[in-house]
């Protein structure tokens, strides 16, 4: 995928929740989810990542969960289908079978789904029946063994219908494949898995399947954080899905460790920066644009965590608005040189405010000399936001930390901004200083034997302003007689 190809999207995309992109070709879709408008941890405590997975009869949902449970092969991974938890039919329904609609949201037992799945979101192990369309009733055995795990897959037709479920939810796919493919789909598995008449087939889909879909399947769409076209077909899709996926399942490790490290939360749009920023062919020109737009998300964030007061205002209606009014004595500290990218979106957010310096030397000493440091002087007295938009070794992050410290900030005062972070990194900050709180945009694999992070962005400054550029000509100036 071209780094412009990501940069038309970004630009057309909305800022919703995940932003539901269509990953076809990546189509944005506004969701109709507003943008948290201060940080967003992410934590899900011991729950696990529950994605919920829709779709039409035949669209390929089941197979969608199939790669992805594939891919994710060194996760704990359960799938857990809708299908299982139809009503048992009684007498009369079983007579009138062919007029039953086995797609509409009242032939589920929606109450023993919500059960079975609140005690996997609780570590307990389930047993889920099988249901038999033979005799329309549950195998009350064997059962189905469905233990804990770190990723549920709910796959149905409905599972988006009841917004109770919907809310269990941390990723919610919709499968959209067309209405031939699926009906081609359908007469070829129930003629050959089911014996069914072809005549029959299409009697039901005409009857029950196609209007249900228009009804009650097709509106779910709209509470879909990503659309997957083509379904199983599309491997580039699914692909993105599973590296978000391990993505959020490695920071939410952290995150239950440290409650002081906050992952802002992740949509599409973000993760299409990231890749931008990220190529090593992206220009300096597009670097530096969209580094701008992560540092400005981050700053954001970094200041929603700052003390508010409440504050009521009189607005131009006459009426009163009782809002907050942030803390005002704060100021910024840039860790030269990369964290000097940072200053610009921290002074768009906050007018006239103080920024002070420290130069902390990176190579020889494993980076704990301090060679410069020029702060405001009354810091003691400010909350103080220190920016580096990368948190490798931890190292230089601890002596900048430990000098803001022997200044008289406290440590409680202190957030860390920055773009991306190492967990060697995190561990170090967190357990030195356990009530800093840092703010970043991802957490990355690991450190590679150069200890850069890694996959990373390469070295930030040297990107940032220009002089990895091997094209640079140096002019003497001339001196004038």
């Amino acid at each position: 995928m071209g780094s412009k190809y990501i940069a038309d999207l970004i630009e057309t995309s909305s800022g919703a929740h995940y932003s539901g992109f269509h990953l076809n070709g990546l189509d944005p879709r506004n969701s109709g989810i507003e943008q948290p408008t201060t940080s967003a941890t992410g934590k899900l405590g011991k729950q696990p990542f529950v994605i919920g997975v829709a779709g039409g009869a035949a669209s390929g949902k089941t197979t969608v969960c199939d790669m992805i449970i594939e891919q994710l092969h060194d996760q704990r991974v359960v799938l857990v289908n809708q299908d299982s938890f139809y009503h048992n039919l009684c007498e009369e329904e079983i007579k009138q079978v062919h007029d039953y609609n086995f797609d509409h949201p009242d032939a589920f037992d929606t109450e023993q789904l919500l059960h079975c799945m609140e005690k996997l979101m609780y570590g307990q192990a389930v047993d889920i029946p099988k249901y038999d369309f033979r005799s329309y009733k549950y195998n009350t055995s064997p059962t189905r063994r469905v233990n804990p795990s770190d990723v549920i897959l709910l796959e149905g037709i409905l599972v988006f219908h009841d917004p109770r479920v919907r809310e269990m939810m941390n990723m919610k796919i919709f499968v959209d494949t067309d209405a031939d493919v699926r009906l081609a789909r359908r007469i070829r598995r129930d003629t050959v898995e089911k014996g069914r008449d072809i005549g029959q087939i299409l009697d039901q889909y005409s009857k029950f399947v196609k209007p249900a879909f228009d009804d009650f399947i097709l509106p779910t769409k709209k509470y879909a954080d990503i659309i997957i076209p083509r379904g199983g077909d599309n491997h580039v899709a699914v692909d993105l899905i599973v590296q978000h996926i391990r993505t959020k399942l490695g920071q939410h490790d952290l995150c239950k460790i440290y409650p002081n490290l906050y992952v802002i939360q992740s949509t599409f749009q973000i993760r299409g920066m990231h890749t931008l920023v990220r190529d090593a062919q992206t220009t300096k020109h597009d670097f530096v644009f969209y580094a701008d737009r992560l540092i400005r998300l981050v700053v954001e964030h970094g200041l929603g965590h700052l003390p508010f007061t409440e504050k009521q205002v009189i607005t131009p209606t006459d009426s009163v608005y009782t809002g907050v009014d942030f803390c005002k004595r704060l100021c910024g500290v840039s860790v030269i040189r990369s964290g000097e990218s940072m200053e610009n979106a921290l002074r768009a957010c906050c007018k006239g405010i103080k920024i002070g310096k420290i130069l902390i030397h990176r190579e020889g000493d494993n980076g704990q000399q301090l060679i410069y440091e020029k702060l405001p002087l009354d810091i003691s007295d400010r909350h103080v936001l220190l920016l580096d938009p990368i948190l490798g070794t931890g190292n230089s992050a601890v002596q900048a930390i430990s000098l803001l410290i022997r200044k008289g900030v406290p440590e409680s005062n202190i957030i860390f901004l920055n773009l991306i972070s190492a967990p060697q990194g995190v561990h170090m900050v967190c357990k030195s200083f356990p009530r800093i709180k840092i703010v970043t945009s991802e957490i990355d694999t690991a450190l590679n034997e150069d200890y850069r992070v890694v996959p990373g962005m390469g070295e930030f400054g040297d990107r940032y302003f220009g002089t990895d550029d091997d094209d640079l000509q140096f002019v003497t100036p001339s001196i004038e007689q």
